[in-house]
């Protein structure tokens, strides 16, 4: 009971919730590199529903919490996150703000970021389905987001005439400086707009990536693949990929508790209809793992057809959520491999866990999503052969 009373004071009270550093910007030079340890750490942020700050209550907590519960309390597991992890990149996976109780979108989202925006770590967003329910349109609030200090968020693709949605782009991660993959991105982010809600009449239910996205995840897959496998440092596989949108594909339906980490408390909210992007994705074979956030009760990472797909859990206070069940974080780590030199190579493998608001901001369910190893490892047999 009194991490809710103490989270309040917890929050720095950031100048205008640093709204000067959030005023728009139009050059972003900073490139995302992994260190000189050889790991590049990502922070996704699920489901903040944010909407105006102290004034809004939380949801599902036990009694005994709801006294001065706020989203200050969603601020303060931002911080506390922060500072314990140290990530080298924020991704916030939609429903950043709950736009129904926002009173001014713009305000709510100033909020919601101005921890990332403080800590100078680059971050990145993808809109949910609430996002857009009050005062901005869908493209409103991308365009928002893309004018804050430190984001690497984009509107849609520069190169692309046409593409459904808003916040579809990729970025790259680059190799350690000083070495010969300092040039090459060996991670790549991709991040996509599965939508709000059908436009179709005769389909119900929420939205889904669009075959325009598709395409261009390809274009950009392909690309890339490209470059890391040409000279210098030629590689004989694609440097793998992670995945970022808000609404789960149709495929994570495919897991029970016997094949994945984690827990699945409700149902899985896809799209009524499956658009493919998951055979996209295997068909493209660098994407090794998809994140999602909207379904909050559920958390759990299960592997199928070689990819990992992945939920955070409900991190927001002011979403719905199951009192007693902590709101909860996914960190991703990827780690180089050492090369004969003793220098870093390319990423070995790729890990994550989940960490708890708890007292002790318990570490959960930790667990190796890839690894360069098995990349390939099974073997091909002729079909009818033994």
């Amino acid at each position: 009971m009194g991490r809710f009373f103490t989270a309040a004071a917890l929050v720095v009270l950031l100048p205008i919730w640093v709204l000067a550093a959030a005023k728009h910007h139009e050059e972003k030079p900073m490139r995302l590199r992994f260190g000189g340890d050889g790991q590049f750490k990502i922070l996704q942020v699920a489901d903040m529903h944010y909407a105006d700050g102290k004034t809004t209550p939380c949801e599902d907590v036990l009694p005994s919490q709801v006294a001065g519960c706020s989203d200050l309390n969603t601020t303060a597991f931002v911080q506390r996150m922060i500072k314990a992890e140290k990530p080298n990149f924020i991704v916030f996976t939609g429903d950043n703000i709950y736009a129904l109780d926002a009173t001014d979108a713009a305000k709510s989202m100033n909020a919601a970021f101005a921890p990332a925006i403080a800590s100078n770590i680059p971050w990145a967003a993808v809109l949910g389905n609430h996002d857009q329910e009050s005062d901005l349109s869908r493209e409103g609030v991308m365009k928002h987001i893309v004018g804050y200090k430190s984001t690497l968020a984009q509107l849609n693709p520069s190169d692309q005439d046409v593409i459904d949605g808003f916040g579809n782009y990729n970025l790259e991660v680059g190799g350690v400086q000083g070495t010969g993959f300092e040039n090459k991105s060996v991670l790549n982010l991709y991040f996509l707009d599965s939508g709000d809600y059908s436009t179709v009449p005769s389909i119900p239910g929420y939205g889904w990536i669009k075959p325009s996205q598709q395409f261009w995840f390809q274009q950009t897959s392909a690309k890339l693949k490209k470059a890391y496998m040409k000279k210098p440092q030629a590689q004989k596989s694609p440097a793998p990929g992670l995945a970022y949108f808000h609404i789960p594909l149709p495929e994570y339906a495919s897991f029970d508790s016997s094949n994945f980490t984690g827990v699945r408390q409700e149902g899985i909210s896809s799209a009524s209809v499956n658009s493919g992007f998951f055979t996209t994705l295997v068909e493209a074979g660098d994407v090794k793992a998809a994140f999602t956030g909207h379904d909050h009760l559920n958390d759990f990472c299960g592997k199928l057809t070689g990819i990992n797909l992945c939920y955070a859990g409900g991190f927001g206070y002011h979403a719905y959520g199951k009192a007693g069940w902590d709101r909860r974080a996914r960190v991703v780590t990827a780690t180089l491999e050492k090369t004969n030199t003793g220098g870093w190579g390319a990423v070995k493998s790729i890990k994550t866990w989940k960490r708890l608001d708890d007292q002790h901001l318990s570490t959960i369910d930790s667990e190796v999503l890839w690894t360069k190893s098995s990349a390939g490892a099974r073997r091909k047999k002729p079909i009818g052969g033994p």
